[in-house]
């Protein structure tokens, strides 16, 4: 079943109070364009978050010779750091925090390849950061690249066992790639980590829907809808897992406010689907030209669909 995966990425909010190493070694005015970046980016202002980020970076790094950079390319973590990124010696592993953020923002900005080097140069500087891999993982899984998405996932876990975005994003790829049972197993440890994590529940539910526990599913989508009432494809999923189990007043009622939420296209073929099984055929084809409308290749998949309904139809 398709729908919509929430896929996060990790933004590394820096707090100078307590990161002594930091403020050791960071210049004062690479903190402030750190921290400004960080809350452009919260208020949606991406290029100038990118830009204060880009400040950021070019201040923590310095131009040092091979030589002493060698002898700074053990960081605090214990991992080795690489001293180099591109022309720049990096002698400061606050550097990776900065390329790791500037990446988050670029992949928000849907500059894909551009964030997955900003994920290698922080990686490269500081092999044991958690992050800069479940965000690469990230990047990797939109490009296409599953086994090295996982890859990234799995690095960024065995560093950091409690980092939430990793284990739902894991969990959504491990189900794409029929993994089941590791998809379930990360999806419950991120809503054990978090139990507030709307998405998450609602990324259970619509495994449960593939494992055919229906009554579960509903149980999941209402716990997502009841955190966060705007979830459009968690009203879609108990819609589906409602009608499967024969409740079509409540599945076109959910499709209906998925629909008015985000109209879309799977919405529009599952209200038709329920009204068709209702016997409310002409309902059913305004929902069904809607479609059409919207996604005119769909016609030879929807008209399959509509023979199998009628035909469900006819044996009750």
């Amino acid at each position: 079943m398709s729908y919509y995966r929430s896929i996060y990425l990790t933004l590394i909010v820096l707090m100078l109070s307590s990161n002594v190493l930091v403020r050791a070694q960071t210049p004062e005015t690479a903190l402030k364009y750190y921290n400004q970046g960080v809350e452009k980016f919260g208020r949606g202002e991406h290029d100038a978050a990118i830009e204060d980020f880009t400040k950021a970076i070019e201040i923590s790094s310095r131009l040092v010779s091979e030589k002493h950079a060698s002898r700074l390319r053990q960081n605090a973590n214990g991992f080795n750091t690489s001293a180099e990124s591109g022309s720049i010696k990096v002698i400061d592993p606050f550097t990776a925090k900065a390329y790791t953020n500037r990446g988050v923002v670029r992949y928000e900005k849907g500059d894909v390849d551009g964030a997955i080097d900003d994920f290698n140069n922080a990686i490269e500087i500081n092999p044991g950061l958690a992050a800069p891999y479940s965000n690469r993982g990230t990047a990797r899984r939109l490009k296409g690249d599953l086994r090295g998405a996982l890859a990234d996932f799995d690095r960024s876990l065995t560093i950091d066992r409690r980092l939430v975005e990793a284990y739902n994003n894991r969990g959504t790829l491990r189900q794409d790639l029929g993994d089941s049972d590791g998809a379930l197993a990360d999806l419950n440890q991120a809503i054990a980590l978090n139990p507030r994590l709307a998405e998450a529940y609602y990324h259970r539910g619509y495994l449960e829907i593939d494992r055919k526990d229906f009554r579960q599913a509903i149980l999941d989508f209402d716990r997502a809808i009841k955190l966060k009432p705007g979830l459009d494809w968690a009203y879609q999923g108990r819609g589906t897992a409602r009608m499967n189990l024969g409740d079509l007043d409540g599945a076109i009622a959910d499709f209906s406010r998925a629909l008015k939420l985000n109209p879309n296209e799977v919405a529009y073929t599952n209200r038709g689907l329920a009204l068709l099984l209702q016997g409310k055929d002409l309902e059913a084809q305004k929902d069904f030209e809607k479609l059409l409308a919207m996604a005119p290749g769909m016609k030879a998949d929807l008209d399959g669909r509509i023979k199998l309904a009628k035909e469900v139809r006819q044996t009750h």
